[in-house]
């Protein structure tokens, strides 16, 4: 029988975030002076102690949150990402920015004869590849299902009709096919609960 898949919270160490294998969470904290960290049964558990930041004892006299509703609210350490389309196809532009604080990380955009969900797609691919690039282990928010299903299957399912005004967007659309396709990734990507919470603050504020 496979043992049941554990998760790590390092909140002093070498990379600080949760990580989903103990070799991970080993190597940010073996030698590593004054190192916080402790495992959970699983994610949501994980993240939310990541969230609330370290106990004031050991790490491993604290006790888990208890989770009566995993949608009560938003894990703030994180980053949040959207897109705005003005039509179907339309111009497109997305964004990412600290859910925390609303301050913008990346921007793409405005591409011509684009759509929500391929901005939502591009977004969130744009949000793991820079997570990635500075070692950060935080989840990502999208309040797009289609676009998180597209991620999990490493390809866009759009049906846009390719044409010389969104070559470039389409062009963009593959490079992050392929970037999914040779890359892994430890980010959790969730699902932004906007009738719980109101607007993504990745939002454009154009509805």
């Amino acid at each position: 029988m496979a043992n049941k898949q554990k998760y790590y919270v390092v909140w002093n160490g070498r990379k600080k975030g949760v990580f989903s294998t103990w070799k991970e969470c080993e190597q940010q904290v073996s030698g590593f002076d004054k190192a916080r960290y402790k495992s959970f049964e699983n994610e949501e558990e994980a993240m939310l102690a990541f969230s609330a930041g370290a106990p004031q004892r050991g790490a491993f006299s604290v006790k888990k949150p208890v989770l009566k509703n995993t949608n009560t609210r938003p894990i703030m350490t994180s980053i949040s990402v959207d897109a705005a389309c003005a039509g179907n196809p339309g111009i497109m532009e997305y964004q990412g920015v600290e859910t925390s604080t609303g301050k913008r990380i990346f921007h793409g955009g405005p591409y011509p004869e684009g759509t929500n969900n391929i901005g939502e797609f591009l977004a969130i691919v744009h949000g793991l590849s820079y997570l990635k690039k500075y070692n950060f282990s935080l989840p990502v928010y999208t309040d797009s299902k289609t676009a998180i299903a597209w991620v999990k299957k490493k390809k866009a399912n759009t049906k846009i009709e390719p044409s010389a005004k969104n070559a470039e967007l389409l062009e963009l659309v593959k490079r992050a096919e392929t970037w999914l396709q040779n890359n892994s990734w430890s980010n959790p990507i969730l699902k932004w609960e906007t009738a719980d919470w109101g607007e993504i603050p990745a939002d454009f504020g154009r509805k």
